[in-house]
């Protein structure tokens, strides 16, 4: 269990004041100076040293990332750009970091643009956090009249603007192309890649997408140094983690605790058991809603982090633990879920506009048990041309949740078909 000394968001339940004021007094914006006179390169080094993977859900290296972009400017500018979209259904920590911690990223955004060589920081908000829109600008607005952004930032000598930019509610922007697409006022549809953000992003100039928990963990991890963070959880899965733990639980909560801390621990110990104890625990979606489902024998030892959910099949993703227990109907649950894909497809390509809305219809069929057997293994046939076949990641999420359903639950599949076929015989 995280002990509280390690605790980066210490503000996370908005207890204590968000403003500048508060933030300070936490350790924010302490000596911000001399970590920028560490310089990019040395930044850089400690980030890939610390092991921080992206923590919006695809788990890459965050210095690793950062290193990718030009080190000598061609006469383009170098943009930043913080993907606070959080569309994830089950996923809701960023808007609590926003809500109750602004400074945190603000304060990341100035170190991580400083490492990149950027000029400027855009964060893209998701329009239906309004409140915490309110609380970054107000936290900018602070930020630029204590000198601590803008012109000669913290006093060193590094000019750098944070802006606010407010969202349409598109899953889909979620993307790190499509956001983009639609930071510079087109339809939010994803870019083919190459090229990459990194050689051509923002107004066709050097970007990063980051998510929000990755920037905002950056100043304190060049506080206390990369080794702290690194010596926190397990090799290649290190650090903390906000959770988000909701549905059949006693107590949802976010939660910020170490990686790889048992599923069952964490549950028990923060969100106050399954409903009704552990053993009426049916299945966990344990990474947001695009993972597949694990069941219970699964989810009795299996750990929080990358790779330990990537060997039984399903992620880490953005940490959101949705919780089943056995009053759910898992069929028409997963069935809801490809209905919610299929709204948010951007339908640019084929496979991904056609074949989210062929899984959502097989899924319907399935929830009634009108169906063939033979149809589970057609739906599984479509679920794969889609997966791995699109621009983006849409299509993969779409056909996961499927993919895990099948993989657990195909008995209770079969179950529902047999008895909708025996009471068709009888109704004859």
């Amino acid at each position: 269990m995280l002990k509280q000394e390690d605790r980066i968001f210490t503000n996370l339940y908005g207890f204590e004041d968000w403003t500048l004021k508060g933030a300070k007094a936490r350790g924010d914006w302490d000596n911000t100076k001399a970590i920028l006179a560490m310089g990019p390169e040395k930044i850089i080094e400690e980030i890939k040293a610390s092991g921080l993977r992206g923590r919006g859900g695809a788990g890459f290296s965050t210095g690793m990332k950062w290193s990718f972009m030009p080190k000598q400017s061609d006469g383009r500018p170098s943009y930043l750009v913080v993907n606070a979209d959080e569309g994830e259904p089950g996923t809701c920590k960023d808007r609590d970091m926003m809500r109750h911690d602004p400074h945190k990223l603000i304060e990341g955004c100035l170190i991580a643009g400083f490492a990149i060589r950027a000029v400027a920081a855009y964060i893209y908000i998701r329009g239906e956090f309004r409140e915490e829109g309110d609380h970054v600008e107000h936290a900018i607005r602070e930020a630029y009249e204590a000198g601590l952004i803008g012109k000669n930032a913290c006093g060193s000598g590094y000019d750098f603007d944070v802006f606010l930019h407010r969202g349409s509610g598109a899953y889909i922007c979620g993307e790190e192309t499509a956001l983009i697409e639609s930071l510079e006022g087109k339809k939010g549809q994803p870019r083919l890649k190459p090229p990459f953000p990194a050689g051509a992003g923002l107004y066709g100039c050097p970007t990063t997408v980051n998510n929000v928990e990755s920037i905002a963990v950056c100043p304190t991890i060049l506080r206390r140094g990369s080794g702290w963070f690194a010596g926190l959880g397990r090799p290649n899965n290190t650090g903390t983690k906000v959770f988000c733990i909701s549905g059949h639980v006693n107590k949802p909560c976010n939660v910020e605790e170490e990686m790889g801390i048992p599923l069952k621990e964490l549950i028990e110990k923060h969100a106050g058991g399954v409903r009704g104890g552990w053993d009426n625990l049916l299945a966990i979606i344990p990474g947001g809603s695009s993972v597949p489902l694990l069941p219970k024998d699964i989810c009795d030892t299996v750990l929080m982090d990358f790779d330990s959910l990537r060997e039984v099949r399903s992620g880490l993703g953005t940490a959101a633990v949705i919780v089943m227990d056995k009053s759910t109907d898992v069929v028409k649950a997963i069935a809801r879920l490809s209905k919610f894909y299929m709204h948010e497809s951007c339908g640019q390509c084929t496979p991904c506009r056609e074949g989210t809305g062929w899984l959502w219809r097989m899924m319907e069929r399935m929830v009634t048990g009108n169906a063939q057997r033979e149809d589970i293994d057609h739906m599984l046939d479509i679920a794969g041309r889609i997966e791995g076949h699109t621009i983006c990641a849409l299509g993969d999420a779409a056909a996961w949740p499927v993919q895990g359903l099948v993989r657990h639950f195909r008995p209770e599949i079969e179950r529902r078909i047999d008895e909708f076929t025996r009471n068709q015989q009888r109704a004859a």
